[in-house]
This record gives structure tokens, C-alpha cells and sequence, in this order.
């Protein structure tokens, strides 16, 4: 029979060794975790891009009104080949400066959506161009530029009527602005031109075509 002194004895190196095995495994544990961690001093990288965007005009009635830039030569190709317009011109080209995680938003008064009655050319249109964030993936093995709340557009007025004077002598038009454009998520292979919307330009049946370029630029 075993001793009671040789059981305690017994009982007390177990105990020491289930807490030696636990100790271990904790401590096991920790440096896994540890080594999973990203590390303070790891560099972060941000990319600058320029973004290059161009509004082209594509009509059936108008031509020589801007020369396109041989960057866009690829892109007019495609254009012709689904498109059926005769002409295409440069209506307008705005380069923004961004970086990774970055966003963009810009207005201005003018530009290819501008109402063409002359009764309301005093009434100025507003471009609204706007992304909500830019990310750099990697698909397929090769960079992709994301686009997040890509959105270009404009207010336009609109006459919804007319003020006549209490004397009935002077006439005064009213309008209202309408927000035309397009909003969309996209990706882009950096420094290569895409097409990424067409709108309805007017009842001429002009269309204005938005090519975006996200060129990788210097820090």
C-alpha cells in the first residue's frame, strides 16, 4: 500500500507539472499572438495618382471642335466601334491631385452641360465632381485603382415658369435646377484611359462621354 506521506508527494509533483504544461502553453499563445501584430516601425505606403478626366463630346452634328490627345487614341477606337456617333471632340480636361484612402470634390461654374437656350444663358450651370475614396487592390496579380462614390455631374436650370410684373409691362423667367449625372463604383488599371459613363447631352442626341485616367504620379 502506498504511504499517505507518498501520496502527498505524488499529488504535489502532478500539480507542478499540470501548472508547468499550462505556464507553457499561455506563454506559447502570447507569442503567437505577438509575432501576428503588424509592427510599429513597418513603412506605410501612399500612392499619388493625378486624375485625368476627360468629357468628350460625341455628336453627329458637330466636328473639328477640340483636338483629342493621343492618350485617348485607343479609347476614340473603341468608342467608334460601339458607338454610332461621327464626331468626337475634347469638351473639357480636369487633372486633380489624390493619394491612397484618399477622396476628391470639386465645382465649377460652366461646361458641356450647359443649358443651350440663349433665354437662359444667364443662368449659370454647376459641375460637381467627387470620389469618396480611392483604394489600390491587387487582382489577378497586377494593381486595380477602386473608385468609391465616383460621381460627375451637373445642376442645370430648368425654366418651370414666368413672373409677370404688376403693371404687366416686364416679364421675368423662373427656374429650378435639376442634378444630372451619374454615380457608380469602378476599378481602373493605373495610367490606361477607361470609359466610364456616357450621358445624354440634349435633344440634338450629343452624348458626353466620361473617360477617367488614374496616373500613378511622384510623392
Amino acid at each position: 500500500m502506498i504511504s499517505t506521506k507518498s501520496y502527498r508527494v505524488f499529488l504535489f509533483v502532478l500539480l507542478f507539472a499540470f501548472m508547468s504544461i499550462t505556464a507553457a502553453q499561455v506563454t506559447l499563445a502570447q507569442d503567437s499572438n505577438e509575432s501576428q501584430k503588424p509592427s510599429a516601425n513597418a513603412p506605410h505606403v501612399d500612392y499619388n495618382f493625378d486624375a485625368e478626366l476627360y468629357l468628350v463630346l460625341a455628336s453627329n452634328q458637330r466636328s473639328g471642335e477640340g483636338q483629342l490627345p493621343a492618350s485617348l487614341d485607343q479609347v476614340v477606337k473603341q468608342l467608334r466601334a460601339t458607338l454610332p456617333f461621327k464626331n468626337y471632340s475634347l469638351a473639357a480636361t480636369l487633372v486633380n491631385r489624390l493619394k491612397t484612402d484618399g477622396g476628391l470634390s470639386l465645382t465649377w461654374v460652366g461646361g458641356p452641360m450647359m443649358a443651350p437656350s440663349t433665354s437662359i444663358s444667364t443662368s449659370p450651370t454647376f459641375n460637381e465632381l467627387s470620389v469618396g475614396q480611392v483604394r489600390v487592390v491587387e487582382e489577378g496579380g497586377k494593381p486595380m485603382v477602386q473608385m468609391h462614390r465616383f460621381s460627375y455631374g451637373a445642376r442645370v436650370p430648368i425654366q418651370t415658369g414666368t413672373n409677370i410684373s404688376a403693371s404687366g409691362t416686364n416679364s421675368a423667367p423662373v427656374f429650378a435646377y435639376e442634378h444630372l449625372g451619374l454615380v457608380s463604383d469602378f476599378s481602373v488599371r493605373p495610367d490606361q484611359p477607361t470609359v466610364v459613363g456616357t450621358l445624354n447631352a440634349g435633344p440634338s442626341g450629343d452624348a458626353i462621354i466620361v473617360v477617367l485616367c488614374a496616373r500613378r504620379a511622384q510623392p
